[in-house]
């Protein structure tokens, strides 16, 4: 096998996250509800045979050293031990820092797709064990399920929650992670939640969709306070239903019974903001290429 193209990376929104305290290490302990959807980078991997691990494409404001795929695949390539390399082509759709997992949904599948280019044979376990040293969403997008996240994100439950439409905005500002935790007035004391009140939320003959009954996004007001566009995407998207802001922040959605009904809820807006019609997964396009 020499080359591995068209390999997704689809991003993901938390349908709730909650913060229920913070570490020693600073740390913040986290719960949320990971939802896998349609909109995905797409990314070309073509083995060299030297161990040179090339990125030939540019991704704006990003040094290769950086970049989490340069660094998920220099990361496997000490973990198994490979002598090969590889070039690596990014097509970029996921924006950055819009709370949608982009970089780490990239990390993820550089290491699904290298892992069975370079036939290193590692388990998902092993490979989520890396990911985690590389960002706290990477062994979700590893895991491949819809799931229950706890701790810093890494503990997961698989759920198999799948709304059929999302209404995505980006509100065109990119809201850096650091800057939404360090905030003085986010609390840090959410009362913990079951796993199976969260499944409970969602009941037969019902949209499929927890946001609507069930939980908040902690970070929102803080990410709210110090980006307006933010806020005012939340409140023009809310006028079609709950719209509800993913991670930290800057992307909204709201959840949807049809395609229709979510393109409809797009109409109109503000010519500054991007949108997306965004359709949930069951699981990662890859979960077949790695062992249990």
């Amino acid at each position: 096998m020499k080359s591995l193209l068209d390999c997704p990376a689809p991003a993901k929104l938390n349908l709730f996250l909650h913060v229920i305290g913070r570490r020693e290490d600073g740390y913040h302990l986290l719960q949320s509800a990971f939802q896998l959807i349609d909109l995905a980078d797409t990314l070309h991997f073509e083995r060299r045979e030297d161990a040179r691990i090339v990125r030939t494409s540019e991704l704006a404001g990003i040094r290769p050293d950086d970049d989490l795929v340069v660094r998920a695949a220099t990361a496997l390539q000490a973990a198994s031990g490979s002598r090969l390399g590889v070039n690596i082509s990014l097509e970029k759709r996921i924006p950055l820092g819009g709370g949608l997992g982009g970089g780490s949904s990239d990390a993820a599948t550089t290491l699904i797709a290298l892992n069975r280019l370079w036939e290193c044979g590692l388990s998902r376990a092993a490979l989520m064990q890396i990911g985690l040293t590389l960002g706290a969403d990477v062994p979700f997008f590893v895991f491949g399920q819809n799931a229950f996240a706890q701790g810093v994100g890494e503990l997961l439950t698989a759920t198999g929650h799948s709304s059929d439409y999302y209404a995505v905005i980006h509100p065109g500002v990119a809201v850096p992670t650091a800057l939404i935790f360090s905030a003085s007035e986010l609390t840090r004391d959410t009362k913990p939640v079951k796993i199976s009140d969260f499944c409970a939320s969602v009941r037969p003959g019902e949209l499929p969709v927890p946001m609507r009954n069930f939980g908040h996004n902690d970070l929102e007001a803080a990410a709210v306070a110090r980006f307006g566009e933010v806020g005012a995407a939340l409140a023009w998207l809310g006028r079609s239903g709950h719209a509800r802001m993913t991670g930290s922040g800057a992307c909204v959605f709201g959840a949807f019974e049809s395609r229709q009904a979510a393109q409809q809820s797009l109409l109109g807006m503000p010519g500054r903001w991007r949108g997306w019609v965004a359709r949930g997964l069951d699981q990662h396009p890859l979960a077949g290429w790695t062992r249990d």
